[in-house]
């Protein structure tokens, strides 16, 4: 049944004013999936707080537009899922990414980051990256490094003096 105009206009502001919070965006081909994979996407999506959208091409490139993207989709061959996130710039990538290695089906097309197309493989390399919590903890870690070594060399000295002190009392006691 097609979709009448009013909601088509509903999927294209919602599209677009998605695209507009988005960190991130990816554009991939999940047609073709069955029923339980398309759900089995839709799910890991849903745990990494990844929005789903899948539209004609018509409605993506207006939303693209009315978002003020440059963006073809008219160029991807088969039909177009748009999936983006709000918290991590990697998120989406790394979820379609790691999907598409399982399911050949899934080709991804490329997306949007900072404002700007990137390609599929720029895509697939930004899939590479750690998410933004491995990032933080990584840089706690590193900032915490040298306080941590601080207290091990001080608490080394601490352990000397004192193995010092009892070595001295053993021997003043045998004398």
């Amino acid at each position: 049944m097609p979709k009448t105009k009013q909601q088509k206009t509903a999927v294209i502001d919602t599209l677009s004013k998605g695209l507009k919070e988005a960190k991130a965006v990816v554009f991939a081909n999940f047609q073709g999936l069955t029923v339980v994979e398309a759900e089995e996407l839709r799910n890991l999506c849903r745990t990494e707080n990844i929005k789903v959208v899948a539209a004609k091409k018509t409605l993506v490139k207006k939303a693209c537009e009315q978002a003020g993207y440059e963006v073809n989709p008219k160029e991807f061959e088969g039909g177009i899922a748009t999936f983006y996130g709000v918290g991590d710039e990697v998120a989406p990538a790394r979820i379609v990414n790691n999907f598409a290695k399982k399911h050949e089906i899934v080709k991804i097309f490329g997306g949007l980051l900072e404002g700007k197309f990137i390609s599929a493989d720029f895509v697939q390399s930004l899939a590479t990256l750690p998410s933004k919590q491995e990032l933080l903890a990584k840089l706690v870690s590193s900032l915490n490094a040298p306080v941590s070594g601080l207290v091990t060399v001080m608490s080394g000295n601490l352990r000397g003096f004192v193995r010092v002190l009892d070595a001295y009392k053993n021997s003043k006691a045998s004398v």
